[in-house]
């Protein structure tokens, strides 16, 4: 496994050190470093981190292991769609929806987020949104809100509208997929991840919360590790 290389991406709103966080000891424990890419800014979201996933897959020799947070996960998943020969495997932590978002919950949130802060600013609306949220949340938003300055609209405008791979194209993914559910987080309902699971001819799900989350932060990144394992070992 030392030999593979991972390229993890994060969710709306969230950065490399989010992910990072995430993934890096659960992966460090098989023997593999992630790679985290910094988001791409504002309307570039979606094209810079596919543009990333390509030229990191150019230079690794080998198929890599792609996987992400959410709308991360959507774009690892719709990369290797595009590039199954390229991609050894995926690790898919809380996908939010598949095909077009509709009305889905994480879109619709991303959605709400992107007018308030092209109403408020970014600072306005981290005092509002994080009103009452778990002390966890509220700094990691905070941080990457931040981070994002003003390109954060646009590039919550970009994940609330890009149509994730459809469970039809999933279906055609030959590759282990380890995926990660929150079973007490209504944006990304766990039933996605298992309907995700379900197309896909080789997964794996693993439960946990978002209550564990905020208590660790590798909860998520072991879960959904824990399911590529098993979806490998078959």
């Amino acid at each position: 496994m030392s030999a593979v290389t991972a390229v993890l991406m994060p969710g709306t709103g969230s950065d490399d050190v989010f992910v990072q966080a995430v993934f890096a000891g659960p992966l460090g424990a098989v023997g593999i470093e992630p790679r985290t890419p910094p988001p791409p800014p504002g309307s570039l979201l979606a094209d810079g981190y596919l543009a990333a996933l390509d030229r990191i897959a150019a230079g690794a020799g080998a198929p890599i292991l792609a996987g992400g947070i959410s709308f991360g996960a959507h774009l690892a998943a719709e990369w290797a769609v595009r590039n199954p020969d390229r991609c050894a495997g995926l690790l898919l932590a809380l996908p939010a929806w598949n095909g077009s978002p509709g009305s889905a919950p994480a879109s619709m949130a991303a959605k709400v987020s992107a007018d308030l802060v092209g109403r408020e600013g970014v600072d306005a609306a981290l005092a509002i949104s994080t009103a009452g949220v778990a002390p966890w949340l509220a700094d990691e938003l905070g941080r990457a809100w931040r981070r994002h300055g003003e390109e954060l609209a646009d590039g919550l405008r970009v994940a609330a509208g890009h149509p994730a791979p459809t469970l039809d194209a999933l279906a055609g993914l030959d590759v282990p997929a380890g995926l990660a559910a929150c079973v007490d987080d209504p944006v990304h309902p766990a039933a996605v991840a298992h309907e995700w699971a379900a197309a896909l001819p080789r997964a794996a799900v693993v439960e946990t919360s978002l209550e564990a989350l905020g208590r660790d932060r590798e909860s998520l990144g072991r879960a959904a590790v824990l399911g590529w394992l098993r979806a490998a070992r078959g």
